[in-house]
């Protein structure tokens, strides 16, 4: 097949972890005038978005909507519970949990980090022995993102919350759902988190630009105790509105919400039990086929998942290696022959290094189903032959056994 940088016929499949497939629904609902900002179907809309957003959260508290992506979240998740020269502390697993920590140095916050690298959950026993040295209390925070989007770690939020109960220690639980909201699994209120930060581009089939802060009554007597906070930022108005234009801290992001409707519908049409279901089955089909790949003489020289314990592994997104630059040239070949992009690899090796071009990331999440998947993996099949890339055979047939339900994980 001769190589060309615009394929032709069909549709290009954008298989990167966010932002995620759009669907018609949610691009139709869009596809309108500008509405009125001060009266009619625009506020009913915005209304009824609250009680959804709550319930995909798995809370009873609040939410507040920042027109954003997530590292506005980060910001407004720090801005209302914390202030410079307070503490926090941050298990990380990946590159988001250590740009979380950048952002909270950034506000003048005291951080330390409990880097467990990029290929491991936390270990959860350093964690319990740093708060129980905390005596003083002096940590006011602990910040756990719940998949990592660069490393595809899925973390125990509930077992954290576990470690800090037991712990008899009082800091908040703030916790990075951004990869997972939507996806895997999450319970707010049941898991004790206090505060949780997502958006709309990746479960939530929403186009980049809508962020949420998801909080409880212990945040919100966090944030009653600063001495002040930027107008903007305070989530308190946006999660009691006395008028409309509160929600947002100005002009609300219209057509994003129009969007972001008929993406709630399609998530509590299907049954947020059968998206989470969705979203295992079809990431299951993704390893073994990826596990297939990589059963060759030399292993080292072909494909492996960078997360070996399948019960660490986000069901939204998996991270990949290839021995460089050959993750690189696979990427570039599938875009320009085949019209699918593999989302780049991130915080698994140094941008400007030789290494970086060794790793990608597969994104499925959202609105993807057996077929999309199976598209997708035959793609890949496709550009590891036409590369001559070292493989194992019969990946195909495994993600389809996996799918069919043949295979029992």
């Amino acid at each position: 097949m001769r190589a060309t940088s615009n394929p032709s016929g069909g549709r290009p499949y954008l298989a990167i972890p966010g932002p995620s497939v759009i669907p018609d629904p949610v691009l139709q609902a869009m596809h309108r005038p500008s509405p009125n900002i001060y009266a009619g179907e625009l506020l009913t809309l915005t209304d009824s978005l609250v009680p959804d957003l709550k319930a995909l959260a798995g809370t009873a508290h609040f939410v507040a909507i920042y027109i954003a992506n997530g590292h506005g979240a980060w910001e407004a998740a720090l801005m209302n519970t914390l202030q410079p020269g307070d503490r926090v502390l941050v298990p990380a697993s990946g590159r988001f949990a250590i740009g979380w920590s950048e952002m909270a140095e950034a506000l003048g916050i005291e951080v330390e980090v409990l880097d467990f690298g990029t290929a491991a959950a936390w270990d959860l026993s350093q964690v319990a022995e740093r708060l129980a040295a905390d005596k003083a209390h002096e940590i006011k925070a602990v910040l756990g993102v719940h998949v990592d989007t660069s490393s595809s770690i899925r973390n125990d939020i509930a077992a954290l919350r576990a470690v800090m109960d037991a712990a008899g220690h009082p800091a908040l639980l703030m916790t990075d759902c951004i990869a997972s909201l939507g996806c895997d699994r999450f319970e707010m209120d049941a898991w004790g988190v206090d505060v949780m930060v997502a958006a709309c581009q990746k479960g939530l089939m929403t186009p980049a630009g809508v962020s949420f802060v998801f909080f409880n009554n212990r945040a919100a007597e966090a944030r009653a105790r600063l001495p002040r906070i930027s107008r903007y930022w305070d989530w308190t108005p946006r999660a009691n509105p006395q008028e409309f234009y509160q929600y947002f801290g100005g002009t609300a992001p219209t057509h994003h919400l129009y969007g972001l409707r008929a993406a709630l519908d399609l998530i509590h049409g299907e049954g947020l039990e059968q998206v989470w279901a969705r979203h295992e089955s079809l990431a299951k089909a993704i390893w073994a086929a990826c596990e297939a790949w990589g059963q060759i003489d030399a292993p080292e020289q072909g494909l492996r998942m960078n997360v070996s314990d399948p019960s660490l592994r986000s069901h939204a997104v998996t991270a990949l290696h290839l021995p460089a630059p050959r993750a690189s040239e696979l990427r570039h070949w599938l875009e320009h022959n085949l019209g699918l992009t593999l989302g780049i690899g991130l915080g698994l090796a140094p941008p400007a290094s030789p290494e970086w071009h060794g790793h990608f990331r597969l994104g499925h999440m959202g609105h993807v189903n057996g077929q999309m998947i199976m598209g997708l993996l035959g793609g890949i099949e496709t550009g590891l032959q036409a590369l001559k890339l070292p493989h194992g055979a019969g990946a195909l047939s495994a993600a389809a056994q996996a799918l069919a339900g043949g295979v029992q994980r």
